[in-house]
């Protein structure tokens, strides 16, 4: 066996015995188990039990799609901005820190600013 051989044979074996060393992936997860996670528990704080609402109205307010791509996706994305101002909302109300508390304002501005050009053009086309 020449040296080269023996160079590429060796590391074949390093990288098929460190492959048999990685840990096994994690078995999928129920999907209804990432919904009852969001669930606002009595233990949590004002501001997670507001962020977890916010999640829970976003996924159950969500549209069909209508496999229209450029209905579908302002649809779906005015759900996205709504939710975002809901938790900047919950970051304003709850919030200590200046700069979170900033952003989350400008959150609210440019979203509420987003939701109307979305609103605008869904009208134009009758949606």
């Amino acid at each position: 066996m020449t040296r080269l051989s023996l160079i590429a044979l060796s590391s074949a074996l390093a990288i098929s015995a460190a492959s048999a060393q990685q840990p096994a992936s994690k078995p999928a997860m129920d999907p209804g188990m990432h919904m009852k996670m969001m669930m606002p528990m009595n233990s949590d704080s004002t501001a997670t039990k507001g962020y977890k609402q916010s999640m829970i109205t976003m996924m159950s307010g969500m549209p069909a799609y209508t496999g229209d791509a450029d209905v579908d996706f302002m649809k779906q994305m005015k759900g996205h901005h709504q939710a975002a101002i809901n938790m900047a909302k919950v970051e304003l109300a709850n919030g200590k820190d200046a700069e979170a508390k900033k952003l989350a304002q400008e959150i609210v501005t440019a979203q509420e600013k987003e939701i109307a050009t979305i609103d605008a053009w869904l009208k134009t086309k009758g949606k």
